[in-house]
């Protein structure tokens, strides 16, 4: 049965191919596959956004998100969801923000909420009951670590492309760090292991525009860069490949559980070994010794990274393979995405969405 899928991202992070986030990645590769399999993919998404089916914009993000700017763009989002739900007969809405509960009307469209963060993220009342809708964690370890919650499905486990990350590189002597530069990413401490290690590191990432971010890599990321410790920004696909490809190591200093980790996922696809905080999933990610090692602390780190050494890469590369598969993701979303639909008629509105005031 073909489908008409409405992905909602969240409101502050554009989609697209290289995007940071990996809740970003993860709708991107779904909008993607939808419509190669000749589905009909929609993406509320920021302008900015890259998308395969169609992308209805919200807004530009701005510099600084202010308290007005915030109230500025969740008003778009809201309207953009019902112009769409208004304009388009829906099988099935796809929720991937933070902030879903802002933004999702009250519809019999059936609704599959994918919660990409650690239960300490959401607010308790975003968690309750929704009729017509259900829940999904991205990894077995982190539906662990949430309460019971209503219409709960199975999780469906993050994977990658690991075939796409195949390169040939030859490996120099660096250590790389990517992702979000913000506090729960524990950055700084990446760059202390690799100053005591005595090995050059690469941070690669996005400030986005919210205060605590900026002050973060103000206050704790830009007083630790020199010569020997650089800031590259955002990277786009090519580039992190070829950077994982040829690096000694990737760090992973998280201070969060991680629900998943995209980033140790794509390092090992690209044989890199990987030095991780026993952070959430990464547990599950990280096979000490194998794939890498688990430490706790920064000095711990540093003397992982040597070690690394001695790690088989192309063992790093089996393991990808074998349990990061990007074809299963997909595989298993469009199963839920055909069960979920089938169980509802086409779209009839019964209610606007609640536009924040």
């Amino acid at each position: 049965m073909s489908l008409t899928i409405l992905s909602v991202g969240y409101a502050f992070a554009p989609v697209g191919p290289d995007a940071v986030g990996g809740a970003e990645q993860v709708l991107s590769v779904l909008d993607r596959a939808l419509v190669a399999s000749g589905h009909r993919s929609i993406v509320v998404a920021p302008e900015g956004s890259r998308v395969a089916g169609r992308l209805i914009t919200t807004a530009k993000l701005p510099e600084h998100i202010t308290d007005d700017a915030r109230t500025a763009i969740e008003r778009r989002q809201c309207e953009a969801i019902e112009q769409t739900l208004t304009e388009h007969p829906i099988d099935l809405i796809h929720a991937h923000g933070l902030d879903f509960a802002e933004h999702l009307p009250q519809t019999n469209v059936p609704t599959m909420i994918t919660l990409h963060l650690p239960a300490e993220f959401y607010r308790p009342e975003a968690l309750a009951t929704r009729p017509g809708a259900w829940f999904q964690c991205v990894s077995a370890d982190q539906q662990r670590r949430f309460p019971p919650l209503p219409n709960m499905v199975d999780p469906i486990p993050n994977g990658v492309p690991v075939d796409l990350l195949q390169a040939r590189h030859a490996r120099r002597d660096f250590t790389l760090a990517l992702g979000r530069i913000c506090p729960e990413k524990g950055f700084h401490l990446a760059l202390d292991a690799a100053r005591l290690a005595g090995t050059p590191l690469l941070l690669g990432g996005q400030v986005f525009p919210y205060e605590a971010h900026q002050q973060y890599f103000s206050q704790q990321i830009r007083p630790r860069l020199g010569r020997d410790a650089r800031f590259l920004g955002p990277i786009g696909f090519a580039r992190k490949r070829r950077l994982l490809t040829a690096a000694r190591v990737l760090l992973v200093p998280s201070l969060v559980p991680e629900t998943s980790s995209l980033v140790a996922m794509e390092a090992l696809a690209c044989g890199c070994p990987v030095v991780a905080f026993p952070a959430g999933a990464l547990h599950d990610i990280v096979e000490p010794g194998v794939t890498g090692f688990l430490v706790s602390t920064a000095e711990e780190m540093a003397d992982a990274i040597p070690l690394c050494d001695g790690i088989d890469r192309q063992r790093c590369r089996a393991t990808a393979r074998q349990g990061f598969s990007l074809d299963a993701m997909i595989a298993s979303y469009f199963r839920v995405y055909q069960r979920l639909a089938a169980a509802a008629p086409r779209f009839v509105a019964t209610r606007s969405v609640q536009r924040p005031r």
